[in-house]
């Protein structure tokens, strides 16, 4: 072999190295439990991807991403809602540049057990379940049976879009269950015939059911799909966000900028949520 390209080869073997290299991560996301099956399983393939990466993925709510963003305890916050003017303000009087990437969509998904005969709701009637005003099946074509409405709790930014979107800013019954945990709510609702809760698309299962939903009324009722979710027939769809700080931006860019790849958006389909293209 020529010197020459002994050389070359070193070279290109030190470049391979060097990106390599550049590609490892150490970075901490915390937040939305919504968003949190989505991380975990980019996190899963971009460490196989790049060894020597860590990328530690922890939930709680969006809420509790926010404050530890707001605080400095984690790289990146997941959300599955848009920061509050409140925290917006508390970023700004610390000094703080930060940035907002979509890195998904959810269609929000209402479900009842699958021995509820109830296949529809109109928005007007999930409103009246949620605020209390609506307590039995039979109001709203159902069997003679108690409503058991099951909600995420107050930190969750699936709780503050739902009462935004859904119930038009009103505030939810007493009555209604407050679950530490997306999974909860599936398990629940998939256990009792009269309860009724909200979930990401993700976390569907087989023990719950999906009902359709109407925006007009009840003149058309559209199902939770991701056909339907992306052509925006389906109502309830939200985007699903990282946020970071300005600074730290070489630090999260390559996990980022994997996501939003065609081989990160590929997890995000497997997952069940729906792809940004």
């Amino acid at each position: 072999m020529k010197k020459s390209t002994i050389i070359v080869l070193s070279i290109a073997v030190l470049l391979s190295t060097a990106a390599f290299k550049l590609a490892e991560v150490n970075i901490k996301v915390k937040g939305s439990d919504t968003v949190l099956p989505l991380s975990q399983k980019e996190a899963e393939v971009f460490m196989k991807k790049f060894p020597g990466s860590k990328i530690t993925v922890i939930g709680g709510g969006s809420g509790v991403g926010i404050a530890a963003f707001l605080d400095g305890t984690t790289d990146i916050a997941m959300a599955s809602r848009k920061m509050k003017m409140s925290e917006k303000m508390k970023m700004l009087d610390g000094g703080k540049a930060y940035k907002e990437v979509v890195i998904a969509n959810d269609a929000l998904t209402v479900v009842v057990s699958p021995a509820n005969k109830v296949t529809q709701l109109t928005r007007e009637q999930i409103e009246g379940i949620f605020t209390g005003k609506i307590t039995n099946w039979k109001e709203v074509g159902g069997d003679d049976e108690k409503i058991i409405a099951y909600s995420r709790e107050s930190s969750s930014g699936t709780y503050e879009f739902f009462k935004e979107h859904v119930l038009n800013n009103k505030n939810y019954g007493s009555a209604i269950l407050n679950m530490p945990a997306t999974g909860a709510i599936v398990q629940s609702v998939g256990q009792t015939k009269g309860a009724i809760g909200y979930i990401g698309f993700a976390y569907m299962e087989k023990n719950v059911k999906a009902l359709k939903v109407s925006y007009d009324k009840g003149k058309t009722y559209v199902e939770p799909t991701v056909a339907n979710a992306k052509n925006k027939t389906y109502p309830i769809v939200r985007p699903l966000q990282y946020y970071y700080l300005t600074k730290d931006e070489a630090k999260v860019k390559t996990f980022i900028d994997f996501i939003l790849s065609d081989e990160g958006q590929k997890v995000v389909a497997d997952v069940g949520y729906i792809t940004l293209k």
